[in-house]
């Protein structure tokens, strides 16, 4: 068989059941079924039912038969010729994503780090300086992603393509391996750092993440202009709360999952020999050096600042693969080989697909308008109204695989209804900015890096959601004191 056939009825069940509700009031019926169908392949993911790329290959394929994403009528108002036609390129699309491609070149260019020995020489490095504690190591990597997340956009690039492949040589160095079953040594643990950081860097500077700025500009709009979150702004209101938060995680997630070596006395030591032993830096490791700071430089927006020469980053990280191949530094050979990276592009294109269509439509909107009316219909004050509406726009973050998506779709129209009941707005837009950091928190689909870290192996589905869970749950308590309290101080409400 190549199911398991007990999570794999559970899927198909969850799914018929939720496909034979009627759809409700304001749903379109093939909106409501292909909510069904996601929620089913998620359910199958999670019980493991078939490997993800199959389970991503198999909701492409029904998506396409059944043509859920296809409506009855066009945008001219004519009924679709060739709806079959239709529902095959729709169940493909994402597959045209820049941000999938980026993500899938970005494992791609990593294996470079690790082929030429960089990013082992890199590990060895922070092993000699942090090395002596575990959980040293793990906030030497926060450190790492922090102090460069204020120059790039992009948080697949900075925790995926950069911080991810030095965790990966650290875990490597203990013999921390998901191929020899012995992740929990400390990659586990490492990688969750890894993701987690990441996440919250977002949190702390406006451009740290895509979703931010966008966020930024829905505030603007919704009022005139009034509420403006500039660089300076987002930075001043989040980095109390953010600097905290960051400081607890390497702590929680060691006693969530702790690894099995908490103490490295002799690492330091280790690594400084090591590091002896590996000589002066090879060619392919000077190419990747070079390559890797033309990459930084681009993604920090350096040619748009001195020449006003914009570089998109799924370019710019095509740009670091093919300069890679160019100076053979990396073969196709090593592409193909990188499995890590091809099944990343397909499981991930089909939930963002899904996901996608389920905006494009109408079910988020129906959602967000829903639950603003009855939130707005409940008599509340404006306290438990805005915080309801925040905890709302968090977690239905599991119903989305990207950011940007869901600060679009929700955003807005979660601002306005909080306006209207009466909510501070600074302090309410402060709220929402935080709390579309806290969500990417969530899954192993919520943002950019999630999957590249995930991919690596080092986890498990569970252990992902549970660590997501757990430090979302904190997120907002931190935010709901000190952040109000440091909010406060500052005069914002």
């Amino acid at each position: 068989m190549g199911f398991k056939p007990i999570p794999a009825a559970v899927a198909v069940v969850l799914t018929l059941i939720l496909w034979f509700i009627p759809a409700p009031e304001g749903v379109a019926p093939n909106a409501w079924h292909l909510l069904a169908l996601f929620i089913g392949v998620i359910a199958g993911i999670i019980g493991k039912a078939m490997p993800i790329g199959a389970m991503a290959v198999l909701a492409m394929t029904i998506v396409a038969l059944l043509q859920v994403t296809v409506p009855e009528m066009g945008a001219d108002g004519k009924p679709i010729k060739n709806p079959s036609a239709q529902a095959a390129k729709d169940a493909l699309s994402s597959l045209n994503s820049t941000l999938i491609w980026m993500i899938g070149i970005a494992i791609m260019i990593s294996r470079g780090l690790l082929k030429t020995g960089l990013g082992t020489r890199i590990g060895y490095l922070f092993l000699s300086i942090f090395g002596k504690k575990t959980i040293g190591v793990a906030y030497s990597l926060a450190l790492c992603d922090l102090l460069i997340a204020p120059v790039t956009p992009s948080n697949t690039a900075r925790g995926g393509a950069i911080v991810h492949p030095i965790m990966k040589a650290i875990a490597a160095s203990f013999d921390s391996d998901p191929e020899k079953g012995t992740q929990n040594k400390i990659g586990r643990y490492l990688a969750l750092v890894n993701y987690h950081a990441n996440i919250i860097s977002c949190l702390i500077f406006v451009t740290a993440t895509a979703p931010n700025p966008l966020a930024v500009d829905l505030i603007a709009k919704a009022t005139d202009s009034k509420i403006h979150l500039s660089w300076g702004t987002w930075f001043t209101a989040m980095v109390v709360p953010g600097l905290v938060a960051m400081a607890v995680m390497p702590i929680i997630l060691f006693f969530l999952y702790k690894p099995e070596i908490t103490s490295t006395p002799d690492a330091p030591e280790m690594a400084r020999t090591k590091l002896k032993e590996m000589g002066p830096m090879s060619k392919g490791e000077k190419i990747m050096l070079a390559v890797f700071v033309v990459l930084l430089l681009l993604w920090a927006g350096v040619p748009d600042m001195l020449f006003g020469v914009k570089v998109d980053a799924t370019t710019t990280t095509f740009l670091g693969l093919s300069l890679l191949l160019l100076t053979g530094v990396l073969t196709w050979d090593d592409v193909l080989k990188e499995k890590g990276a091809w099944d990343t592009i397909v499981w991930f294109a089909a939930l963002v697909m899904m996901a996608t269509f389920l905006n494009k439509l109408g079910l988020i909107k129906w959602f967000s308008d829903m639950m603003g009316q009855q939130i707005q219909g409940m008599g509340l004050s404006w306290v438990v109204g805005c915080a309801l509406l925040a905890v709302v726009y968090i977690y239905s973050h599991y119903m989305f695989a990207s950011g940007t998506a869901h600060v679009t779709a929700m955003l807005g129209a979660f601002y306005a209804v909080g306006l209207h009941l009466g909510a501070p707005p600074m302090l309410f837009a402060l709220i929402l900015a935080a709390s579309t950091g806290i969500m990417m928190s969530l899954t192993h689909y919520a943002s950019g890096s999630s999957p590249v870290i995930y991919n690596s192996g080092y986890t498990t589905m569970g252990e992902w959601w549970i660590a997501g869970f757990v430090m979302s749950v904190v997120e907002i308590l931190i935010f709901c004191t000190i952040g109000l309290l440091w909010w406060k101080t500052l005069g914002y409400w």
